[in-house]
């Protein structure tokens, strides 16, 4: 097995947050509940990136930061809608955030 990390955001509603984070290039991998009508854990993919929901409370704290390196940051933009991509020493960037208050800072770095 290759060692990896998946960060969990807390979200109130997966269907919806798994929805917004399509736009990013994320697909449902697999969800999990203990029962039916209990809150859900969802696990997301865009490539070799996971990243993990979760409607459970106390799984995470609302208004997380994420950081995720694109090739193309004009088309991830795009994407979200048209958000302003910005200069900076280390690149250029844009940052969204999700229905549940979690941001995404989306950039490419200079090469």
């Amino acid at each position: 097995m290759t060692e990896r990390l998946a960060p969990v955001l807390r979200v109130a509603d997966s269907d919806v947050a798994t929805a917004w984070y399509a736009r990013l290039g994320f697909v449902r991998q697999w969800e999990h509940r203990f029962a039916p009508g209990l809150p859900r854990y969802v696990s997301l993919v865009r490539g070799g990136i996971e990243l993990h929901l979760s409607e459970h409370t106390g799984d995470a704290r609302p208004g997380t930061l994420l950081y995720l390196y694109v090739a193309d940051v004009d088309a991830a933009a795009r994407a979200c809608g048209g958000a302003p991509v910005g200069e900076r020493d280390w690149g250029r960037e844009f940052e969204v955030t999700d229905p549940d208050g979690n941001r995404v800072r989306v950039g490419t770095p200079r090469m």
